[in-house]
């Protein structure tokens, strides 16, 4: 047995801090096509390299994805990058399906089986690829699984350092600390399978082996957890690697290795393994490897199991140890992890007459679990509830997921239960294609561009996510992007002149262009005192420097003194100046600009409802906004419509109010401004446009030397070419949104966070 240091450490430290760590998911996914067979079709082009991805690579065989996380601060978010990197994937593979399930479908032929081809500078991996294709066989090899890689938190581990009065480097202390939770998972890890493995039947095009004798229905091998079980891929005969400490674990493998039994050190499969990434010589994370894909979850894993894993490992660090792991610990820990995993599905199952059965000993365990985690004054709710959920499972073993998959293959047969759910979940990745899961709360551009960023490859930091901040990093090219479209590419003084209409209107005017005539006001005062001019006339009230449709009040006829005084003192609550300007008759467009390149033209259409003749507008608002893609803090493609003191304002100008029954089919408007930040409809015009108006936003573009903005335009009539008094350029905008272009509410997506990518240099890898 190891001298533990760690146990009596319990006392120590109290709190969630025991929670903190970084965490990383890489999961393997077979493609497969629209009948559920293995696609023989080579990886997808447009991830690029293979070998370089950051995100998107094979593992054996070129039809299994493999997707990589970054390591990150919570488990949350962990789950939500995968599944983000899941749906990239679905939505570029053509006619064919992600395979949720970590056993294979009905394979063909072994030498129809694709390795996977790498480029020149890739001939190694493949040439491994192919070994272990003839030792092991290429069917063992489609078994794909979902690892976790996991590491206490930094300040964690500094603190038990110091509590511990240690004569050991820091280095050291933390390598004895993940050897000790890989001992300790390796001896508990049939406790998860036992809880949620899912890997229960193995169709017999595998051609599996084993000595046990195995559960059959219809000629399917079936199990607990296939994958886990002496059917799985495995080395060829007993490996004890010695876990006492790091040098005595390398040595081991390296005679492993010099006595033939490895080709290399990578070849030891382990549902364990410590991982050298920082430094060879010392741990930087324990990577789990013996979760099996939960084909009921779109990610194959859900949050509640990594919690539970995470349990595990803080009570495997701070749990004393029953002997000193050697060989024979190490084959009894490895056949009962095997018998559960085979046997896990009959009642009251005993890996030995020695033993108490496995259910009576997991009980023992889990409450042990909690009794821990109370003693560590740890309430963190994630992580109690797995072990909630763990307690009412071994109450009731029928409540596993892997019953619902059974009766699900039972009923719809093994191929065609998990082709439904692929199909369910490629159907999910379609419906909300412009989040970034677990980054919800971030601005939708924001998140459209990371999206694109994984797609590429391309690394990416967030440095400050309420501000929507990030570093994005390709082969030495480092970006600095806040809310998307606030880059490196445009100078201070041109966002500054953006910002102040009053300097916009000024230059553009200078260009040539037309823009709105108006007057600039810095007291409300001297505003009021001008209604006499503006009495009768359409006018547009907002404040100088204003974005998103803030503080904006359009009064077409602005007869009322009481309303103009009122939008005169909304415009003054947004900026120290307003102005007041002549409404220009049309249609607006917004026109997204790139690098003096049109890349989108949007209409927006004003907040509006439409009239039944029975429902008040109150009521039709409410059911619009019932829409899913419609949403608050331009976190949605489109923005709940509000029901507010401009729109009361704006009604009132029609003689209406939010009470009023519209009739049948009448269109009715809650707003004049369109912008889409304030419940505005998009409508994509990019292609219908005529190339004249196009030329004139890139010459007011030109004129405020920017390369990227959303420019407002007043079209009257776009059928008509561009002439002196058809149009006017109301506005150009700083930080437009993107994604009002890329998810329009009807028409073409226009793709413009893959355009910004191209314009801020980064390329697919």
């Amino acid at each position: 047995m190891n001298n533990d240091i760690f146990t009596p450490l319990v006392s120590q430290i109290k709190g969630n801090i025991w929670t903190e760590g970084l965490f990383g998911l890489e999961k393997e996914n077979i493609r497969v096509d629209k009948n559920g067979n293995l696609s023989l079709t080579p990886h997808p082009k447009t991830f690029g390299n293979k070998r370089k991805h950051a995100y998107v690579t094979t593992d054996f065989s070129e039809s299994q994805v493999e997707m990589i996380t970054p390591p990150l601060p919570t488990i949350k978010e962990t789950v939500g990058f995968l599944e983000t990197i899941h749906d990239i994937v679905s939505l570029e593979l053509e006619d064919e399906y992600l395979w949720p399930q970590s056993i294979p479908p009905v394979l063909p032929d072994e030498t129809l089986i694709p390795i996977a081809r790498f480029d020149d500078e890739g001939k190694e991996a493949e040439q491994y690829r192919e070994f272990l294709a003839n030792k092991y066989g290429p069917k063992n090899q489609l078994f794909s699984g979902i690892h976790f890689n996991l590491s206490f938190g930094e300040k964690l581990m500094e603190m038990l350092y110091h509590k511990s009065n240690s004569v050991m480097t820091f280095e050291e202390f933390k390598d004895e600390a993940y050897l000790k939770v890989t001992r300790q998972m390796l001896r508990l890890r049939w406790l998860y399978v036992l809880l949620y493995g899912n890997s229960p039947v193995v169709d017999p095009s595998m051609e599996l082996k084993c000595k046990q004798s195995p559960f059959t229905i219809d000629k399917h091998v079936i199990g607990l957890s296939i994958r886990n079980s002496c059917y799985g891929y495995q080395n060829i005969g007993e490996l004890y690697p010695d876990y006492s400490s790091v040098q005595n674990f390398q040595q081991s493998i390296e005679q492993m290795v010099k006595d033939g039994k490895l080709a290399s050190t990578k070849e030891l499969y382990s549902s364990i393994r410590p991982k050298f990434i920082k430094d060879p010589k010392h741990i930087t994370y324990v990577e789990l490897r013996f979760i099996d894909i939960d084909p009921l979850t779109k990610a194959g894993i859900s949050e509640e199991a990594l919690h539970f894993l995470h349990a595990m490992a803080i009570y495997g660090l701070l749990s004393e140890e029953p002997d000193s792991f050697d060989a024979t610990a190490q084959s009894h820990a490895n056949q009962y992890h095997g018998y559960v995993s085979l046997y896990g599905l009959i009642p009251n199952p005993h890996a030995n007459q020695e033993e108490a059965d496995v259910w009576a000993k997991a009980k023992k365990h889990i409450q042990h679990m909690a009794n821990l985690l109370q003693d560590l004054m740890v309430n963190n709710e994630s992580i109690i509830k797995s072990i909630d959920v763990a307690n009412k499972l071994i109450k009731n073993p029928k409540k596993r997921k892997v019953y619902e998959v059974l009766d699900g293959i039972l009923q719809k047969g093994y191929v065609p239960f998990h082709l439904e759910k692929a199909k369910s979940y490629l159907n999910a990745s379609q419906q909300k294609s412009y989040n970034f899961i677990g980054l919800e709360d971030m601005e939708l551009s924001t998140q459209l561009l990371l999206r694109e960023a994984v797609k590429r490859g391309i690394l990416f930091d967030i440095l400050d996510r309420k501000e929507n901040f990030v570093r994005l990093k390709q082969n030495g090219n480092i970006q600095y992007v806040k809310q998307a479209t606030k880059t490196s590419l445009d100078n201070y003084a041109s966002i500054l002149a953006m910002e102040n209409k009053q300097v916009t209107k000024k230059i553009v005017r200078e260009a040539g262009i037309r823009v709105p005539e108006g007057y600039e006001y810095t007291n409300a005062e001297a505003a009021k005192t001008d209604f006499a001019l503006f009495k009768g006339k359409a006018v547009v009230i907002k404040p100088n420097q204003t974005n998103f449709g803030i503080g904006i009040t359009i009064l077409k006829e602005n007869t009322d003194e009481t309303t103009f005084f009122r939008a005169v003192d909304i415009a003054f609550e947004h900026d120290t100046s307003i102005l007041i300007e002549e409404f220009i008759e049309g249609k607006e467009y917004r026109i997204f600009v790139i690098n003096n390149e049109v890349a989108g033209i949007l209409h927006r259409v004003p907040a509006n409802v439409v009239g039944d003749g029975n429902k008040t507008i109150r009521e039709l608002v409410e059911i619009k906004n019932q829409d899913l893609l419609r949403g608050k803090g331009y976190r949605t493609p489109l923005e709940k419509i509000q029901l507010g003191e401009a729109e009361a304002m704006f009604l009132k100008s029609q003689h209406k109010t939010f009470d009023d029954v519209p009739a049948n089919g009448e269109v009715v408007y809650l707003r004049e401004n369109s912008n889409i930040s304030t419940g505005g409809d998009s409508i994509d015009f990019t292609d219908e446009i005529p190339d004249s108006y196009k030329q004139i936003a890139i010459k007011a573009a030109s004129a405020l030397n920017v390369k990227i903005t959303g420019l407002d335009m007043m079209i009257k009539d776009y059928y008509q070419e561009a002439r002196p008094d058809n149009y006017a350029i109301l506005e150009l905008n700083f930080n437009p949104a993107i994604h009002i272009h890329c998810h329009p509410y009807k028409g073409k997506n226009r793709k413009l966070n893959e355009k910004l990518m191209d314009a801020l240099g980064f390329k697919t890898i």
